[in-house]
């Protein structure tokens, strides 16, 4: 179950990262950037925040240092979540109910990598 797990919430950053922002196959993405950090960057930027995350979720199937990289991506979730819910919520597919959503993702991170016992052999 841990690997589904793990496998899940790689493929999250890899379909973000990869479909959302690189390929940009939901301009929505890149209009929350231009929102935030202006309309002149929003396109390297956007393709930035894709490849960083496509790293994500190499480093995730790897499995180095799993811990520090929960924390990572639980810190990462909640700042960027936050600013959108402030600065561009009506871009959001939901709205400001993407906290909800962003709220579970941080727990399903947290218990994946803190709570679920490891399989004894």
């Amino acid at each position: 179950m841990r690997n589904l797990l793990t496998y899940f919430i790689a493929l999250v950053w890899l379909v973000n990262g990869l479909c959302c922002k690189v390929l940009n196959l939901v301009p929505r993405h890149e209009q929350i950037v231009a929102r935030i950090l202006g309309e002149q960057y929003a396109r390297p930027l956007t393709l930035a925040i894709g490849i960083s995350e496509i790293a994500m979720a190499i480093w995730i199937i790897s499995g180095i240092r799993p811990k520090f990289n929960a924390i990572l991506q639980m810190g990462i979730i909640a700042v960027m979540n936050l600013i959108e819910f402030l600065l561009a919520a009506d871009l959001l597919l939901w709205g400001r109910l993407n906290a909800l959503f962003a709220l579970i993702f941080i727990l399903l991170i947290y218990y994946t990598a803190f709570k679920r016992r490891p399989r004894v052999a």
